[in-house]
């Protein structure tokens, strides 16, 4: 059965509840190896118009269609931003304080980009706010599992965010080569595993999560292919 277009519905919810913009927010690069995490945000507005046509959550999607659609989303949000952590972030502070921190710099971002942050409700995919710790001014957070599929502000947050942090692996490919970071974006392919195997690990592995073992490491693998990271 197809799966039916992302919409502005519960958007148009919070709006009628008071909320005067909301920011859609995702994550990407969770469950990577390698490489930063990412965190998304797309504001959109009451009056904004129907979203781009075939914006989806950025893993049902091949990685030429997030390319042609990233600018378009930009463009029809009222703003957007990526916040980043490091790995050696994710290595120091767990991954959730990690998407914490990323997701703080994009809030960051955006506020400097013009966005009225205190007026609006961050609308976030999945069940757990991992955002709100890492705020010393506390925001409005609506959490909504498969929010990515199902909004159409968090679909292009997603989209945004993921083409952001591919082309990050892309260019690292580039000046660490052997990894084949252009194919698995970080994430743990086989072929990334032989590679470090082979020839060690970079300062963009996350280090704690190599060390945790075979059993963790199928786990990633498993992530890489939920997430679409090869495409």
């Amino acid at each position: 059965m197809p799966v039916a277009d992302p919409t502005l519905d519960l958007e148009r919810q919070l709006h009628s509840d008071g909320a005067r913009f909301v920011i859609g927010c995702d994550e990407v690069g969770r469950g990577a190896i390698a490489g930063p995490v990412a965190v998304g945000m797309s504001v959109v507005g009451p009056g904004i118009g129907t979203q781009p046509a075939g914006m989806r959550d950025s893993k049902m999607l091949s990685e030429k269609r997030r390319e042609a659609l990233a600018p378009l989303a930009q463009e029809w949000s009222l703003h957007s931003a990526v916040g980043l952590a490091t790995a050696a972030e994710v290595d120091s502070f767990g991954i959730m304080a990690a998407l914490g921190l990323a997701g703080k710099r994009a809030l960051t971002a955006l506020h400097e980009s013009g966005a009225s942050i205190m007026e609006c409700v961050v609308l976030l995919d999945g069940s757990f706010d991992w955002l709100s710790p890492a705020l010393a001014t506390p925001l409005r957070v609506r959490t909504q599992v498969k929010a990515d599929r199902d909004c159409a502000s968090v679909a292009a947050a997603s989209v945004i965010s993921k083409v952001h942090r591919d082309r990050l692996m892309i260019a690292a490919d580039e000046s660490l080569p052997g990894y084949g970071w252009k194919g698995n974006k970080g994430y743990g392919s086989a072929e990334h595993f032989a590679a470090i195997a082979s020839l060690g690990a970079t300062e963009l592995h996350r280090h704690t999560w190599l060390r945790a073992g075979a059993g963790k490491s199928a786990q990633h693998s498993s992530d890489a292919s939920a997430e679409g990271a090869g495409d």
